[in-house]
């Protein structure tokens, strides 16, 4: 891991268990895990807050006054509207990519939930999701909570990832393993 990557997620990890602490011993998680929602929508979205939150030509006030604005705009709890304040004073805004990410963890593990990955080669229909999301949540254990994306490349099948666990049913990895197998003989 490289040092700047690992410096932006030990801070983004810091004020992730702050952010936890806080809305925890508040009762307003909820509230937080909404915000967070809020948050990754307008990253994923706006390329001006994303500009915002990153570039150094802005000043602190310019930062802190953006992030006011937009944290009353957007309704955001009084937790997370101050901690994006504070980051903003102390110029840490670049990592709340990162604090999303490490903030939703805490709050799925909190819930005993896990997030899995699937990749499918065509849009699941939300009979299949919840099928999915159910047979995932006897096999690990825990409420699983699926995000799917698509990619017809995969032909076929799904690629499910869990924590560190991999399932690969597409039919391009079985075309692949069929090659690889078809060069070994020849």
């Amino acid at each position: 891991m490289s040092e700047p990557v690992s410096i932006s997620s030990g801070i983004a990890q810091r004020y992730a268990t702050a952010v936890f602490e806080l809305a925890k011993q508040g009762k307003n998680l909820k509230a937080v895990e909404s915000d967070l929602d809020a948050l990754d929508a307008v990253l994923a979205e706006s390329n001006e807050f994303v500009s915002l939150i990153s570039s150094p030509v802005y000043s602190r006030d310019q930062q802190g006054d953006g992030i006011a604005a937009i944290a009353k705009k957007m309704k955001l709890s009084p937790t997370m509207a101050n901690t994006l304040g504070l980051m903003a004073d102390k110029r840490r805004l670049f990592v709340l990519p990162q604090l999303v990410v490490a903030l939703r963890d805490r709050i799925a593990a909190e819930k005993g939930e896990v997030t899995a990955e699937v990749t499918a080669a065509k849009a699941l229909t939300k009979a299949q999701q919840d099928k999915l999301a159910k047979t995932l949540t006897a096999s690990v254990g825990k409420t699983v909570k699926i995000n799917v994306s698509v990619d017809d490349s995969l032909i076929g099948g799904l690629v499910v990832k869990v924590g560190s666990k991999m399932i690969d049913t597409s039919i391009r990895s079985k075309l692949n393993a069929l090659q690889n197998t078809m060069k070994e003989v020849g």
